[in-house]
């Protein structure tokens, strides 16, 4: 009878062990992968209409496992001696507390400018310093890196193409030597310069395309379903 009882209770204690197996399996299945999306003002969605950055497209592209937040700051520089780093921001410690499970960094566009670029022999150390700062986080996030956003013609707000030029070399460096993945953002909106009508912020279709670049960067698939925008709210005329 003992040698029964024994049994009964290794089967009980079994049965709660699988369980609480499978409930941790549901819940681990249920929790979205998090993606934090860290730029400037292209990121921030400067230039899209409201409800349409990339950061909010990508979100709707990827569904309800993912949860995509936009940690974009206007005027944000990668460099520490820019005029305005992004690591002194209240949006990168927001994004450091978000503990993403994926980081898409997308700076260097405001780093052109003449009173930041003179400082362009730190760019490498302070991206990989960046990219320290959430590889070190508890969440071991996969990191991406874009290519800056080409800027046609002459560019504006001190913006220009010769910068972005430089950043490129940098930038496949800066991957291969801190195991991240470059998307190629300058590829994706060479061709589009109508795409860019102050000649720095994509518009809504240029955030489009950066979505579907970021997509297929996560994904390894092209995204193949309706293009996800929010429309314009409409106006409604008040009766006299």
């Amino acid at each position: 009878m003992r040698t029964n009882n024994n049994w009964s209770i290794v089967r009980k204690s079994i049965g709660v062990l699988c369980l609480a197996a499978a409930a941790c399996a549901t819940a681990a299945e249920k929790t979205p992968i998090r993606v934090a999306c860290v730029g400037d003002s292209i990121t921030a969605g400067v230039g899209a209409s409201k409800g349409n950055s990339y950061p909010d497209q990508l979100g709707r592209m990827l569904g309800a496992e993912w949860t995509v937040k936009n940690f974009g700051v206007s005027g944000a520089t990668l460099l520490n001696h820019g005029d305005r780093p992004y690591q002194k921001q209240g949006a990168f410690k927001k994004a450091l507390e978000f503990q993403p499970n994926i980081v898409v960094i997308k700076l260097g566009t405001n780093d052109t400018k003449p009173q930041n670029w003179k400082f362009k022999d730190e760019f490498v150390a302070d991206y990989k310093d960046l990219i320290g700062q959430f590889a070190k986080l508890p969440s071991r996030p996969r990191i991406f890196i874009c290519r800056p956003a080409p800027v046609p013609g002459k560019g504006n707000f001190g913006i220009n193409e010769a910068g972005v030029l430089e950043q490129l070399p940098m930038l496949d460096k800066i991957a291969a030597e801190e195991n991240a993945t470059v998307i190629d953002i300058y590829a994706a909106l060479k061709d589009h310069p109508e795409m860019l009508p102050d000649r720095v912020h994509p518009n809504t279709a240029g955030a489009t395309i950066m979505a579907r670049t970021v997509f297929k960067a996560l994904t390894g698939k092209e995204f193949t379903g309706e293009t996800p925008l929010v429309a314009p709210p409409t106006e409604t005329k008040s009766k006299k």
